[in-house]
């Protein structure tokens, strides 16, 4: 098996998200490699609306595989300022490009000091193993 890919730049949580800070309180979510590896051929994705509040550790969509369907939960608490509506017609995305075009949605983030909290690369790898 080919070595998976996590990005130096993101923070990340124990259920497999990554989070991208996007600057003035915003963030980027979306699954790791990991994630979405052991998810196998991603074939449906049901992601939070627009505008909708999210409390950090609540399942906030579903991503449904060849495999199973798992529930994507939110790292921070924030209101959804926008959703990766490419996914609708296009799911694999998640699969191809976990971190670039298969981001899943944006947070305006009730507090950024949460951001601390979660996982560095390393502490995320070594979770892993």
């Amino acid at each position: 098996m080919s070595e998976l890919e996590y990005p130096q730049d993101l923070r990340y949580t124990a259920d497999h998200e990554w989070v991208k800070d996007l600057g003035e309180g915003r963030v980027r979510v979306g699954i790791t490699a990991y994630a979405q590896d052991a998810l196998g051929d991603v074939v449906y994705v049901s992601l939070p609306s627009s505008g909708e509040a999210l409390s950090a550790g609540e399942a906030c969509g579903e991503i449904e595989s060849t495999k199973s369907v798992s529930d994507v939960y939110a790292p921070l608490s924030g209101e959804v300022t926008a959703v990766n509506d490419a996914l609708d017609q296009t799911p694999e995305l998640v699969n191809s490009d976990p971190y670039g075009e298969g981001w899943m949605y944006e947070l305006q983030l009730a507090d950024e000091a949460g951001l601390d909290d979660l996982l560095d690369v390393g502490a995320y790898r070594d979770q892993l193993d």
